[in-house]
């Protein structure tokens, strides 16, 4: 099975032109919903879309088949390692470590299994809520959303509980509201009891990050990026994952779309900046 490769040039395309609804047209039709954790959360009417802003950046590597390293174990994340990230982020190896995260050794349960072949071998296999259904092999690193390729966002899970946020493989955009990148993302992971803001290392690239580095935080444009998601857009796909980098592209035109375009997205740009 290929690894979801994508093309970055589709992330930071100019805006596609749509028609637009005169109710909308040049309006962000957002109004306060809730909060969490200290973030407010802002809805549409209809409940099609939400969003919120948050100079938070943390910077998930899971997924990647590179991602973590038996080497780097007990060993200081600092700013340098085998891994992407260090396995003290996993828990691990705490006999609290996350089998959510590593996949677990079936010759060994206690431990996490490592890669015994291909271009990774030596890795261990780093997971993601989101997976290829299609592929029930739970130590193929190809089952999961590759964080160093794809740009997806990170729903804690407390807020993944929460009604009306949304399931895995829900479609949005990030737009970064100094450097003004925006970038197609899909809801690809669920996480610790924490704020709002943790996404891939690709996003935060796709964004104007300079390689984001999970080991240190570093690497990431400053300032603050407005979230923008499309709530149970998932179900109007017919596979949930994987889907191509053009695929993620013309779900998102057809989201924006449906809350009156364009000109309304650069409306809230302007009103939450």
């Amino acid at each position: 099975m290929m690894r979801h490769l994508i093309s970055f040039a589709l992330w930071t395309a100019a805006p596609v032109c749509i028609a637009l609804s005169p109710a909308f047209a040049n309006e962000c039709p957002f109004h306060s919903w809730q909060s969490y954790r200290g973030t407010e959360l802002f809805r549409t009417a209809d409940k099609a879309a939400y969003l919120w802003v948050t100079n938070r950046t943390a910077i998930d590597a899971d997924g990647s088949p590179r991602a973590y390293h038996p080497d780097d174990v007990g060993k200081p994340c600092g700013a340098t390692g085998t891994g992407l990230d260090c396995p003290a982020n996993a828990g691990y190896p705490s006999t609290s470590w996350w089998p959510t995260v590593l996949a677990t050794d079936p010759d060994n349960p206690s431990k996490a299994f490592v890669q015994p072949s291909g271009a990774t071998a030596g890795f261990f296999v780093s997971k993601t809520a989101l997976v290829d259904k299609g592929n029930t092999n739970s130590r193929d690193p190809q089952r999961y959303t590759d964080a160093s390729t794809v740009p997806y966002i990170v729903f804690p899970r407390p807020f993944y509980r929460m009604s009306g946020t949304g399931k895995l493989g829900d479609i949005g955009v990030a737009v970064h509201l100094s450097t003004k990148r925006r970038a197609p993302f899909v809801v690809g992971d669920i996480g610790p009891s924490e704020p709002l803001g943790e996404a891939s290392i690709a996003l935060f690239s796709a964004l104007g990050g300079n390689d984001p580095n999970p080991r240190t935080g570093g690497g990431v444009a400053a300032g603050s990026t407005l979230y923008l998601v499309f709530p149970r857009s998932v179900d109007e796909r017919p596979v949930a994952w994987p889907i191509s980098a053009q695929q993620m592209q013309d779900s998102l035109d057809a989201s924006i779309g449906k809350i009156g375009g364009q000109s309304v997205l650069e409306a809230c740009v302007k009103k939450f900046h």
